[in-house]
């Protein structure tokens, strides 16, 4: 089950390629099995917060097997990207069909794309799986998601400077924005930071920002002028599903929590308690272990199977599924979401 249980991350991909193929109901398939089943399931299914024994952690840390199932996830939301691509100059705009495949394609991006160029863009010491990262990414638009999720996000969680961080009564819309764009502009002050440090000047090849930004306007110029005006445009409305859903779920992953600052103007170090955790089934295998965030957070450099439920960690109600619902109604998160906050203050007080 270890090992299994990932495998149905590839439930998305396989209805939306029938959802791309069929008409009618059918195309409602993935998003009935995301937005439907899975909360649904989540909620009368028991959590798994087991973590592997030391022996069985030291093998599974090191298998290649979880290495390779990424490897084969990259041609599989390739191809289907392709697909969608190919299907969607025959489906008539702002049909049921149309829609449905459109959002379905912003989640494929959303937890292939930019879940899995996450993981893999960890791996900066792993040449190969680096640049797998930034491939996913590419196609998310999203190559400053680099130096700014490594050098800012990471460093900052819990900080009013961290962009990432949805503070406590914010509105998932506003934050959108605010995390995507203080986002962009971190990752070009991270990296200009960086370059002049190393004695180079900032409008060089040597800052990643630069090259991420001709490789990013390159790589569009291409599609719009291999799709299409009209198919390029939707491209672009899939991708900012995709950006949307990557910042919902950073708004649900650290909502309210907040790193402590002392006296002396200096922040506590990052601790378990600093981002919420979830030890559900389904969020789990879809997000490839992404919702043991505490974890991630305090272990950066783990890879996703060997990361730890923790006692005493803030724990979210049900998986990413639901929870990804339950924050696109803002008074009914806030009602939920700020009950457990209070729960959370008062523990840490006492």
């Amino acid at each position: 089950m270890q090992r299994a249980k990932f495998l149905l991350a590839f439930i998305l991909p396989i209805t939306s390629i029938y959802g791309f193929t069929y008409d009618g109901w059918h195309c409602l398939v993935p998003l009935f099995i995301i937005f439907i089943v899975f909360p649904l399931l989540e909620l009368f299914l028991p959590v798994d917060a087991a973590n592997l024994e030391e022996k069985m952690d030291a093998d599974e840390q090191n298998s290649s097997y979880y290495d390779w199932l990424l490897y084969f996830a990259v041609p599989v939301y390739l191809g289907t990207f392709i697909y969608f691509l190919v299907v969607m100059p025959h489906t008539p705009f702002g049909t049921l069909e149309f829609w449905c495949r459109v959002l379905s394609m912003g989640l494929i991006c959303g937890i292939f794309g930019f879940n899995i160029g996450h993981e893999l863009s960890h791996r900066a010491n792993e040449p190969f799986d680096y640049f797998l990262g930034q491939i996913n990414l590419l196609t998310v638009l999203n190559l400053h998601f680099i130096p700014y999720h490594m050098g800012g996000h990471h460093r900052n969680v819990g900080k009013p400077s961290d962009p990432s961080t949805a503070y406590k009564g914010e509105w998932l819309y506003t934050f959108w924005f605010r995390s995507q764009i203080g986002g962009y502009f971190q990752a070009w002050q991270i990296e200009n930071e960086r370059t002049q440090h190393q004695g180079h000047a900032i409008c060089s090849l040597h800052n990643r920002m630069v090259r991420y930004f001709l490789i990013t306007m390159t790589y569009l110029g291409l599609l719009y002028f291999g799709l299409g005006q009209p198919l390029f445009l939707i491209y672009l409305v899939v991708v900012g599903i995709s950006i949307a859903l990557l910042e919902t779920i950073n708004y649900i992953e650290h909502y309210g929590l907040k790193r402590q600052q002392h006296q002396k103007g200096y922040f506590e170090p990052v601790r378990h308690h600093h981002s919420w955790n979830s030890d559900h089934l389904f969020g789990r295998a879809l997000m490839f272990n992404l919702s043991r965030h505490s974890d991630h957070h305090y272990n950066g450099s783990a890879k996703y199977q060997a990361l730890k439920s923790l006692p005493n960690t803030p724990q979210m109600p049900t998986g990413y599924p639901g929870m990804v619902v339950l924050a696109l109604i803002p008074p009914l998160w806030f009602w939920v979401m700020n009950h457990r906050l209070s729960s959370i203050s008062l523990f840490q007080s006492a």
